[in-house]
């Protein structure tokens, strides 16, 4: 069993890494996006009242400072607060705000178990005991950061389904595979709130497992903690299959469409992008559109016979 887990544990991070990058990469190429120009834009330097570098004169031949530390600190509020949900929907934001984060943290947990994991190979003692400053400190946040997964993850799991089938409104927008997604990730994260709470309290467990993924020495473990490796593992293969991408779409929306203020100025590389997208042929055809002509051609034409 233990070398079935490191064998699960190893495909389930390589999986997750290559389907993630070909979905980022494929994202970051598609044709730019229709420009909304919703302001305020959180980079400006006027951001507070909506204001933008048009109203400069003469704009395009000045500098357009962007704070890019202030759209950084914005998304992640987003991420840990979620304040739209909560002006909106108190009650839906109630469980969903501990479902995000849970899944935050259970990822934030099991990658500072890789870096507590190697500092031991290292030598170093992590314990609640422990003569070094830095083995304390991982000991700690690993607690941390474990113990606030486990039970913000069950928490939202356990109301997210309950709160969609009593809001009439979320009830008819909600599809099987959310029902589904909550009963698995409640699975998840109440197998791994039994194990800290009743099997293994200081997590040692955890990190014995990814000094044994480091080593390639298969540990012995108790079958609760196998269980949720396991489930964790499976969690991580059937994510980038789910709603879950959002996590990356939300972040590449705020700074790719949302924030997206650049102009398409003369000789720029976005008037390149634009002008190698309107010279692309036409697939399919209407009264209007004449298949097999570029969008240039088609704009100037009009493809509905002349009148006489």
């Amino acid at each position: 069993m233990g070398t079935l887990i490191v064998v699960l544990t190893y495909i389930a991070y390589v999986f997750i890494v290559v389907v993630y990058s070909v979905k980022i990469v494929a994202w970051l190429r598609m044709p730019p996006h229709i420009r909304w120009d919703l302001y305020p834009v959180i980079h400006e330097e006027h951001y507070r009242y909506g204001g933008s570098y048009y109203e400069q004169p003469e704009w395009w031949t000045k500098p357009r400072p962007r704070n890019t530390w202030r759209s950084l600190l914005y998304s992640l509020k987003d991420n840990f607060y979620m304040g739209e949900y909560y002006e909106r929907n108190r009650l839906y934001w109630l469980f969903l705000l501990p479902w995000h984060l849970g899944f935050i943290f259970i990822i934030t947990f099991h990658v500072l178990c890789f870096f507590a994991a190697a500092a031991m190979v290292a030598g170093l003692d992590i314990a609640a005991g422990s003569a070094q400053l830095a083995g304390k400190g991982f000991y700690y946040l690993l607690l941390i950061t474990g113990g606030i997964a486990f039970v913000t993850g069950t928490f939202g799991s356990m109301g997210m389904p309950i709160v969609r089938l009593a809001d009439r409104g979320l009830r008819n927008f909600s599809m099987p595979m959310n029902y589904f997604n909550y009963l698995f990730f409640l699975v998840v994260y109440g197998s791994g709130l039994l194990a800290w709470l009743f099997l293994d309290p200081t997590l040692d467990e955890y990190r014995t497992y990814w000094v044994g993924l480091i080593t390639l020495t298969p540990p012995e473990l108790h079958p609760v903690t196998i269980l949720h490796i396991v489930l964790f593992d499976l969690f991580l293969i059937y994510l980038p299959f789910t709603r879950s991408t959002h996590y990356i779409t939300r972040i590449l929306a705020y700074f790719f469409i949302r924030w997206d203020d650049e102009p398409n100025l003369r000789g720029s590389a976005l008037e390149k992008r634009i002008l190698g997208l309107l010279q692309q042929k036409i697939s399919w055809e209407g009264k209007h559109i004449p298949k097999g002509k570029s969008w240039v051609e088609a704009a100037i034409e009009s493809g509905l016979p002349e009148k006489k």
